[in-house]
């Protein structure tokens, strides 16, 4: 009768402690497959230096050794490489979820509020559900356009105007919602799928640089030692002398969702030309944080931060960029999301444009002034003059 992992006692020290006491072959593999959670330290790194096989054998002459420091700093750079890799892909698919939560409630409140509003200016409750119905159909672009051009002809009162834009704002809130979720949902995924994913053994072999046979057994034969040995632990008995313990995949899933807990560690990025230049980058993103940001335009600035996927941006990164998501995050932090504060952003954004100020930039665009020193001259190097002096009629 075999015996198994009967309750998942397993802590982070724990496999920490059993790792340790694996052969040091075993210590690399697993901390090698376990890269974006530990660390391989100095001295297993020089024994993958030693341990590698020389391509010079081929020739028939070995050479005395093969510990250079050009050969360790090589694979210290391989394996910083790796380790920044997976733990960015990590913090990236963690800071994904952070702002779409943050994303998905600041919409629901908008679009909480906004009805609010409507039902407190004389809208009836029922008006509000229809339009909450038809929020997924709804076309802001022309809704707006001509709600300007009836306020422009002074045919609806600034009450009408303000209750239209209010309910613009809420139907686009609603959609924003709508939108947020299901990238949160498919975030969720992908973070879950990223904590569970190990090394693969093409990268191990290209850190550690061993043929992919001698790998493989390795990476077979330290696994299941390091399974048995979780395994006795936890069920409290010895593994030389415990029975027939068999090594269990529960334990290894067990593995990887402990280690999964632990804190995420932060990067720091550094600025890559996202929007041109940082302030506005950063006057962006503080207007997506409360959801100011264009309808239209809003899915391409989403994915110039999450996949770097910008044609605005000078790229100094060798993977995805983190600069603009972690300055997301840390902005949607001073957010104010009180009733108070949303209603008044909700009016503020709905109020109809002073007509005063739209009839001076018509008439500043309609006028004209005189000419400027320089337009005379551009006018007359076109224009062109004859020897006479007098203005050449030849054009």
């Amino acid at each position: 009768m075999t015996k198994t992992l009967s309750s998942p006692t397993l802590t982070a020290d724990l496999i920490e402690e059993t790792i340790a006491g694996l052969p040091i072959q075993g210590r690399i593999i697993l901390r090698l497959l376990l890269l974006q959670y530990l660390d391989v330290t100095h001295d297993e790194i020089l024994f993958m230096v030693a341990d590698r096989p020389d391509p010079r054998c081929v020739s028939g002459t070995k050479p005395v050794t093969t510990m250079t420091q050009e050969s360790i700093t090589a694979m210290v750079e391989r394996r910083n490489e790796y380790r920044r890799r997976v733990r960015l892909r990590r913090e990236r698919t963690w800071l994904q979820c952070v702002a779409l939560e943050h994303l998905a409630f600041m919409a629901d409140a908008f679009a909480t509020r906004a009805a609010a509003l409507l039902v407190d200016r004389g809208v009836s409750s029922e008006t509000v559900l229809t339009l909450k119905a038809q929020a997924r159909s709804a076309v802001p672009s022309t809704t707006l356009r001509l709600l300007q051009e009836a306020w422009d002809k002074e045919e609806i009162t600034p009450h009408e105007y303000q209750n239209h834009r209010l309910v613009i704002e809420l139907q686009t809130q609603l959609r924003f919602a709508e939108r947020f979720k299901k990238r949160l949902a498919l975030a969720e995924r992908e973070q879950q799928s990223s904590d569970l994913t190990t090394l693969q053994d093409h990268e191990i072999g290209h850190i550690w640089g061993i043929p992919a046979g001698t790998l493989a057994a390795r990476k077979v034969k330290f696994l299941a030692q390091y399974l048995l040995a979780v395994q006795a632990k936890c069920s409290g008995s010895d593994p030389r002398t415990g029975g027939n313990l068999v090594p269990s995949q529960d334990v290894w899933k067990e593995t990887m969702r402990v280690l999964s807990q632990r804190p995420i560690e932060r990067s720091i990025p550094t600025y890559d030309g996202l929007e041109r230049t940082e302030s506005a980058l950063i006057e962006k993103l503080t207007a997506y944080a409360t959801l100011a940001i264009p309808e239209a335009s809003e899915t391409k600035f989403w994915n110039s931060l999450v996949y770097g996927a910008s044609s605005n941006a000078m790229h100094t990164e060798i993977t995805r960029t983190l600069f603009g998501l972690q300055r997301l995050v840390a902005i949607q932090k001073d957010v104010d999301s009180s009733h108070e504060a949303l209603d008044d952003v909700l009016l503020a954004r709905s109020r109809p444009p002073s007509k005063d100020s739209l009839t001076a930039s018509g008439e500043r665009e309609a006028g004209h002034g005189e000419l400027t020193d320089l337009q005379r001259q551009i006018l007359h190097n076109f224009i062109g003059e004859d020897v006479s002096g007098r203005f050449s009629d030849k054009w």
